[in-house]
Parts: structure tokens; sequence; C-alpha cells
């Protein structure tokens, strides 16, 4: 998963998330622009979704961050099954 800032409202769930250095804006599955900056994001969605009364401040959503080991390989077979058999 990646870094991201979610809002949601009756009409749709509405994201903003980190894709290498730009942030995009989707609305539900939907991807409406891609932004610098998540602020810019923010306004971008606000300019586009008027009705969906967005948070104006970036600080207002919700932030869901990156895991922090989201960088490892998932674990090998043979590591899984030396795990397994220690329960």
């Amino acid at each position: 998963m990646q870094a991201q800032y979610v809002h949601s409202s009756p009409q749709a769930l509405f994201r903003i998330v980190r894709h290498g250095h730009r942030w995009r804006a989707l609305c539900d599955g939907q991807e409406l622009g891609r932004f610098d900056t998540a602020e810019e994001a923010v306004h971008g969605l606000r300019e586009d979704q008027p009705n969906a009364k967005l948070p104006r401040r970036l600080t207002d959503w919700r932030y869901i961050p990156a895991p922090a080991l989201a960088h490892l390989a998932p674990p090998s077979a043979a590591t899984m099954a030396r795990l397994a058999s220690a329960a």
C-alpha cells in the first residue's frame, strides 16, 4: 500500500495517493488527475467535485502512511514453513 490521504463523502470515496514523485487524485477508482504536491491535488479535487464538500486543508484528510517494511520482499516458502512449524 502506498501513502495516501482519504476522505469519504456520501457521494464517493476520495483519495490522494502517492505515485512516485507525484500524487494521484482519485474518486472511487477513477483517476481525476496527477499533481506535484498533495495540496495541489486537494485543490484540484475541490474544483472538479464542488458538490462533494471536500475539506480545504490536507490536514483535515485522514492520512494513511505506507507500511514501514514495504521495501522488503515477501517471505519465502521455506521461511513460511519454518514459521508454521514453530507455532
